[in-house]
């Protein structure tokens, strides 16, 4: 599949991480992305549009990213979810993993590791 055929959906509570989360995936082709601003809204579009991939913040209100992974995966078992987040200790980390998370980027972001994590699940543009 192309990024550009892709559907992307971007969960965070910070309206400016997720424009700059934004930004990039379009620089590299993707057109169709969904956008929650806390874990709730994160939960109900991703069982809503069935995302390829979904990016998630940790810290977000009415519903944290661990718990919302944890959902998303109940019902999207193969939900390819990517957690986001400048939440960064080694528990935290480590119980994203467990919770179904396929990577942890620590923010702020290096666009060239956001290139490197859409490039491995999507064809070129």
């Amino acid at each position: 599949m192309k990024i550009s055929d892709a559907t992307i959906l971007i969960g965070d509570d910070s309206i400016l991480a997720r424009k700059q989360l934004k930004d990039v995936v379009i620089s590299f082709g993707g057109k169709t992305i969904y956008e929650a601003a806390n874990g709730d809204d994160a939960v109900k579009l991703a069982i809503e549009h069935k995302p390829d991939l979904i990016f998630l913040d940790i810290v977000m209100p009415v519903k944290d990213g661990i718990t919302a992974i944890k959902e998303i995966r109940s019902e999207l078992p193969d939900a390819d979810i990517v957690v986001v987040s400048s939440v960064g200790t080694q528990g935290q980390l480590k119980e994203a993993l467990e919770s179904g998370a396929s990577d942890f980027v620590q923010k702020p972001f290096n666009v060239s590791l956001i290139k490197s994590i859409i490039t491995s699940r999507f064809e070129g543009r």
